[in-house]
């Protein structure tokens, strides 16, 4: 596997090949062939299908590169002419298929063998807020990243505690999985805080602002905060890059969100995972990809802050939409209706805040979004098919030992799309079944009835 390949769309990473359908022109070239040369020479990808695809061509005609946040081609690609059609009735097509894949492999040797390790070099002490399962999943990625880097977990349970020191195994929520050496927890704020060089938040968003307030005077006001928490605050509808600022007093704290399709288990099992990191300050966002990225973790950039995080808020909302439909046994294309128009409402609401559409399609929209509604493994999911199933709210949320997110960010979620005048049906439905104001069968029939109107 490749593991800095990651082709998105719209396609800054990747190039690709037009159809070849000949059509004539006045001087005798396809009007495919003029596509091709005018993308070229304007240093951007033809948006079309992989030339693989269909046929076969010169190997120094076939164009197909990773990136990991640039957009510039290999060196080779320069001199490179426009593909022309293959012979009728070509059928040497696996030729083309490997002369595809062996360039894109010689590139990402080339573009690893250069990137840069520095930051992991220099880098001394990382401390993660919080001992929950991600926070855990997070420290022991990063201990793995380098044995002689210390990496400390700041935990309220001291039996959580010990059990991390004593037997390298979180009791509560790893209990079967060995954590590296290097990770030490601590009770201790002064003492984890000290002398880090990237600090994790990992902390739930609605207990957020009054833990950093515990914690401001120990926080070096130069230290990197990398946001793991996904929500909203409910009374203040603020996102964690305007909490942390404010609840430790200084707005130029530098902040940094990750996101994407991760869930803390296939971390520690040390699965292949692909999250994004943005921030304001590319160079930031660079050094925290530095630190993260492995053969096990692919780390793509972003300076769009607010999609990132606003995606990663609303997904888990629309995840427990998407158990509703599931605990009510409604079937596969009720489900792929629901998640197709909660995905436009998230996409309605983000865009109004500024986000860019783009950031919605990628790992912390799109990716996010199928992970959390789909998979078994969600605790907003897992919330909604409960509800679906008759059970109380009260009862679901005492039962469980961790945080879902998406039941306190409903409310903030419909109140912002107040503010911003934009109608959510089915993130309104779930904040109306959370008040206990609707039940979820009526809730679905409700969501039926609605206007038939032109999709948008």
């Amino acid at each position: 596997m490749v593991a800095s390949l990651r082709l998105e769309s719209p396609l800054p990473s990747a190039y690709y090949s037009h159809h070849f359908f000949p059509v004539s022109t006045s001087n005798n070239r396809t009007t495919s062939q003029l596509d091709w040369s005018r993308c070229h020479y304007q240093r951007r990808p033809p948006t079309c299908s992989l030339v693989v695809q269909k046929f076969p061509v010169k190997s120094s005609s076939v164009v197909l590169y990773a990136s990991s946040g640039g957009s510039t081609a290999p060196a080779d690609d320069e001199t490179m002419e426009p593909p022309s059609s293959p012979p009728e009735g070509s059928k040497d097509r696996r030729k083309v298929v490997q002369v595809a894949w062996e360039k894109l492999v010689r590139w990402s040797r080339s573009w690893r063998s250069k990137a840069k390790t520095d930051v992991l070099e220099r880098a001394n002490k990382v401390v993660v807020l919080g001992g929950g399962s991600f926070g855990t999943a997070m420290a022991a990625h990063v201990a793995e990243r380098k044995a002689q880097l210390e990496v400390n977990i700041l935990v309220r349970d001291p039996q959580v505690c010990r059990s991390i020191n004593e037997r390298h195994r979180n009791c509560k929520y790893f209990p079967d999985h060995q954590l590296p050496e290097n990770v030490i927890a601590t009770t201790d704020a002064k003492a984890a805080l000290m002398g880090a060089d990237f600090c994790f938040h990992a902390v739930p968003v609605q207990f957020s602002s009054a833990f950093l307030e515990e914690i401001a005077a120990f926080v070096d006001p130069g230290l990197p905060f990398i946001s793991l928490s996904k929500g909203l605050e409910l009374n203040t509808l603020r996102m964690m890059s305007q909490i942390i600022p404010k609840a430790l007093k200084n707005p130029r704290q530098p902040f940094i969100v990750l996101s994407g399709p991760s869930f803390a288990l296939e971390l520690m099992k040390k699965l292949p995972t692909a999250m994004v990191v943005a921030s304001k300050d590319k160079k930031m966002a660079d050094a925290v990809q530095q630190l993260l990225a492995s053969r096990n973790m692919r780390i793509s950039t972003s300076s769009d802050v607010t999609g990132v995080e606003i995606a990663g808020a609303l997904k888990n909302v629309l995840a427990i939409a998407a158990g509703i439909v599931d605990g009510l046994n409604l079937g596969n294309n009720s489900m792929a209706a629901l998640v197709a128009q909660g995905c436009s409402e998230i996409r309605w609401l983000a865009t109004k805040m500024g986000a860019k559409s783009t950031t919605l399609t990628g790992l912390s929209g799109s990716g996010d979004i199928m992970l959390t509604c789909f998979v078994n493994l969600s605790r907003n999911r897992t919330v909604g098919v409960r509800l679906g199933s008759g059970e109380g709210l009260d009862d679901i949320l005492s039962s469980m030992n961790q945080v879902a997110e998406g039941v306190s960010t409903a409310g903030a979620v419909i109140t912002l799309a107040q503010k911003y005048k934009v109608k959510m049906p089915v993130l309104t439905a779930v904040a109306r079944i959370i008040d206990k104001e609707l039940t979820p069968t009526k809730a679905v029939y409700e969501l039926m009835a609605l206007p038939q109107v032109e999709e948008v």
